[in-house]
């Protein structure tokens, strides 16, 4: 049995790709390949890169309306239903939001009222429209923009695993930074692959503290949280992860992991069910039959972390939290 090894910085994180099978030659051209789909979605959906389908979309679809590529309209399809089925918790024309709070190519700052008053007057998908009959988008107003931060990378992981499917691959690990990971078939010597959650709180070391192993076999899983980047104001901490219903950054929540076979679907829904917290749970939860998910919340009053899981077994709460 070999090994091979791949990784590719796109998406403002890294891919790493980990194959088993009988031909390193076969596994090496195969993960190349999975690279190589995830690039070119960077190349299309990235809000940042100029040339992008998704900044001409921004640049002119509050003009007319923009025709964009099949694979393109069905992912915003794609998240057009997330969004309703979280509630709105879930929104790809956050990136207004993200902008007015400093996110967008800063590290933060605090905005005034009207600020997030007129940011939150282009957040929304009500203000896109998308025909079906012709492939086009168009927005309601100037404004709008599309960021697809929340589900792309998810997307890309899952584009990712089906080339290597379509390559006779039946044993890897994907992943996408630390928001993602999706694991075809099982390693040579276990049934599943083992995915480690660490606690919010732990320091990153090798001795950081671990929530629970997550056990993956053909599923992704998706971890959200407000670690990322964030910044310090009025005895505050304000995360980048934005709530697109009341304007303000997430709070409460910590951490969100969402394991289902689709990792679309697990980076979409990790961020909803991270922005709807404990009251959104059960909802997002019952979405999909099979789902399990894992919930750490901070308590206002006192600081102190609770955990809720539906599916995800915890191994050392104690200890964790």
């Amino acid at each position: 049995m070999q090994t091979v090894a791949v990784a590719l910085d796109a998406m403002a994180t890294r891919f790493e790709i980990v194959l088993h099978g009988e031909n390193s030659v076969t596994l090496q051209a195969a993960g190349e390949e999975a690279l190589n789909e995830v690039e070119r979605l960077e190349d299309q959906l990235s809000l940042y890169r100029p040339a992008s389908e998704i900044a001409h979309l921004n640049c002119r679809a509050a003009r007319g309306p923009v025709k964009v590529t099949p694979a393109l309209f069905a992912l915003l399809q794609h998240a057009r239903r997330l969004h309703e089925e979280s509630n709105g918790a879930f929104d790809i024309t956050v990136a207004p939001l993200v902008r007015c709070w400093g996110f967008m190519g800063g590290n933060g700052r605090v905005p005034t009222g009207e600020e997030v008053a007129e940011a939150r007057t282009k957040v929304g998908m009500h203000l896109v429209a998308l025909n079906a009959q012709d492939s086009t988008v168009q927005f309601a107003r100037q404004g709008v923009m599309l960021d697809l931060g929340a589900i792309g990378k998810g997307y890309a992981v899952e584009r990712a695993a089906e080339v290597l499917r379509g390559a006779g691959v039946t044993s890897a690990l994907i992943h996408g930074g630390t928001s993602t990971v999706y694991a075809l078939g099982h390693p040579p010597d276990a049934e599943s692959w083992n995915i480690a959650v660490e606690n919010p709180r732990s320091p990153v070391s090798a001795n950081s503290l671990l929530l629970t192993t997550v056990p993956l076999k053909d599923e992704a899983m998706s971890v959200s949280a407000v670690w990322g980047r964030s910044f310090a104001a009025c005895g505050q901490t304000f995360g980048h992860v934005m709530d697109p219903r009341t304007g303000q950054p997430v709070k409460g929540a910590l951490l969100a992991a969402v394991v289902l076979p689709s990792a679309t679907e697990t980076d979409a829904l990790s961020t909803a069910l991270l922005t709807l917290g404990s009251a959104g749970h059960d909802r997002i939860a019952s979405l999909r039959p099979g789902m399990r998910t894992l919930l750490v919340l901070e308590s206002e009053t006192d600081k102190q972390l609770h955990v809720e899981s539906k599916g995800i077994t915890l191994c050392t709460v104690r200890d964790a939290v």
